[in-house]
């Protein structure tokens, strides 16, 4: 039993020191076997790269850049590929590498035989450039530091202070020749059988870790060479310790690590989530109400980042239905918006950027124009512009989802009762000058306020918000989404025949566009909290459904690494557009389990509509 807590105790040690670990930059990019590169160097340096290798042999009196014999080519020199474009923007820099002078540059020279005719060429050939290699007089000079074919450590004395060398792990040091060693490196698979994909064992992790602490407890540098060359591979390696990333994609590595803040995200706070009381859920009672909840762009990897980021709780999967819909429209596998929206609008697929009208362009008859017509009244939220296309397709017939101006007109001909939102310009500095009139002879009370409108709660009502109201939630938007559908249910729940709210998450869609990891996750927590609301209203009422979805998936989200632990989210994406997945539909109260199975997102208009009418 000591053993086994002892163990635990070790493991627990190692990834406690990985976590507090300090972030690789870009310039911890070591560029392997650099010549293969398309353009040697500059495309490793233009990466911000902090180590460049080079294989060398000598032939004919001069250094040749090649990984075998039979590659040496005229005109691959060392000289002309690495020396010549490395002195001209070291001097272009000021006696400096880079420009920044944070970053740093070593030229590894891998010898691949015969250094001791190697190196003393290596010493004529870089005479000319000493401005660049000479620590001693310029702190910012390039480490040159020799692997491969090197002298023995009792030899590292014979050069020059200049010239370092390439350690490893099992060689014991002395005091003085750790001096000449520039950092300790060694193969991977010479430890372990991990090939990069996921996580290296418990036990491997222990080797691993001590293998670079050992090398950090001698003031020196770590890289393991001979690794899978990929983002997982990248990320486990870091959280090892490791100084140096090995790498034959120096750019992809710098975007990677460049673009880490708007790819990684961590909650260290989770908030409460509602825990439902199942009384109506699923059972087969008359459905009232019905809120439509719509995330956009929200996919089952955003859903999934969200879950971790709230250390393992979400309202919406509090849900037992849960069914998948199909989100293509009428000319594309891809759905935008538009489309997707108009489909659980209107119960019709239509084309990419059309609003409530059909392929042909015909106006559709959206729920709230039909339910109208059984006296159900309607509510439109979304916590973004209220004329873009998710609200817009409940209410407006136009076209080209561009065009807010001829959406904002087309509000005044629809059926909804209260619609909450941004973009007052539309509405308020029509083309139409007479379009806040036509809307207030309609019967509807206007607010530009959340707050105002709250002191109200009857009648129609029409609340445009100023745009830094609906800001997005990481820059202090506040919980509008959730007020909103608040009071919205105060407002209309007194209509005796029942309602119907829309209220779309629409800035979940605009963090995937914008490849923004935090924003996708700070926005889909703001929506869940909705749901939890939805939820509980849902449990109060006992004739309410709720219907949880989205009209796509948005940025091709793939989560590279998470800590349900820790709130911890790492994802990358393949896109800054629609993807064609499937997206969740999750469902709550009354009839909810009519919203499992797989099916086009045109039944969920259907399905609601079938249930308040009582079919």
């Amino acid at each position: 039993m000591k053993k086994i807590s002892g163990y635990i105790s070790l493991v627990a040690l190692l990834f406690s020191a990985a976590a507090g670990a300090q972030s690789l930059t870009i310039n911890n990019g070591h560029s392997h076997n650099d010549y293969h590169q398309n353009i040697p160097f500059l495309q490793a340096y233009y990466a911000g790269t902090g180590s460049i290798e080079a294989d060398v042999y000598l032939f004919e009196g001069k250094l040749y850049v090649a990984h075998e014999k039979k590659e040496i080519a005229p005109n691959r020199t060392l000289e002309n590929l690495y020396l010549k474009p490395l002195a001209e923007r070291f001097q272009q820099n000021g006696g400096k590498p880079y420009a920044d002078a944070a970053m740093h540059l070593q030229l590894v020279i891998d010898i691949k035989e015969d250094h001791e005719h190697v190196i003393p060429e290596l010493l004529k050939e870089i005479k000319p450039y000493m401005q660049m290699f000479n620590s001693a007089v310029n702190p910012n000079a390039v480490k040159i530091a020799l692997s491969g074919d090197m002298p023995a450590p009792a030899k590292f004395g014979d050069y020059p202070d200049y010239i370092y060398f390439d350690g490893r792990p099992n060689i014991p040091y002395t005091t003085e020749q750790l001096k000449h060693v520039a950092m300790i490196s060694d193969a991977l698979g010479n430890y372990t059988h991990w090939n990069g994909k996921g996580t290296p064992t418990p036990p491997d992790s222990i080797k691993l870790k001590g293998l670079v602490n050992a090398a950090h407890a001698m003031g020196k540098p770590f890289r393991f060479w001979a690794t899978q060359d990929s983002p997982n591979t990248w990320i486990q390696l870091e959280k090892l310790g490791v100084d140096w990333i090995n790498t034959d994609y120096p750019q992809q590595l710098h975007d990677f690590l460049i673009n880490r803040k708007k790819l990684k995200y961590v909650n260290p706070k989770p908030y409460s989530i509602y825990q439902p009381t199942y009384k109506s859920d699923g059972a087969n009672k008359k459905v009232k109400n019905v809120i439509l909840l719509i995330g956009d762009g929200m996919g089952l990897a955003q859903i999934q980042a969200g879950l971790t980021a709230n250390h393992g709780q979400l309202n919406m999967y509090q849900c037992r239905s849960i069914g998948f819909s199909q989100t293509k429209a009428a000319n594309s596998d891809n759905t935008d918006s538009a489309a997707g929206a108009t489909a659980m609008a209107s119960g019709e697929k239509t084309d990419n950027r059309y609003i409530g009208v059909d392929a042909q362009g015909k106006p559709l008859a959206n729920l709230p124009d039909v339910l109208s017509q059984m006296k159900i009244k309607s509510g439109i939220i979304s916590c973004g512009d209220i004329t873009d296309a998710t609200p817009a397709a409940f209410y407006g017939h136009i076209s080209e989802r561009d065009s807010s101006q001829k959406i904002a007109a087309d509000f005044v001909n629809g059926n909804v009762d209260v619609l909450i939102g941004s973009n007052q310009r539309s509405f308020m500095q029509n083309k139409d000058a007479r379009l806040m009139d036509k809307i207030k002879a309609k019967g509807y009370q206007l607010f530009t306020s959340l707050a105002e409108a709250e002191a109200s709660d009857k009648g129609k009502q029409i609340v445009l918000l100023k745009n830094e109201d609906t800001r997005p939630v990481k820059d202090g938007r506040g919980d509008m989404l959730k007020q909103s559908l608040l009071h919205t249910i105060k407002v209309l729940h007194q209509n005796k025949p029942g309602f119907f709210i829309m209220a779309e998450g629409a800035q979940i869609d605009y963090g995937g566009h914008a490849n923004d990891l935090p924003y996708v996750i700070t926005e889909l927590h703001d929506f869940d909290r909705t749901v939890g609301e939805a939820l509980k209203f849902a449990d109060e009422d006992g004739e309410t459904l709720v219907i949880v979805t989205a009209d796509h998936e948005t940025g091709g989200l793939s989560l590279l690494d998470a800590s349900t632990a820790n709130g911890m989210v790492l994802g990358n994406f393949s896109t800054n557009d629609h993807t064609s997945i499937n997206v969740p539909v999750f469902a709550y109260g009354p009839h909810s389990r009519a919203f499992m199975g797989t099916y086009q997102n045109t039944e969920i208009y259907h399905k609601i509509l079938a249930l308040l009418k009582g079919k």
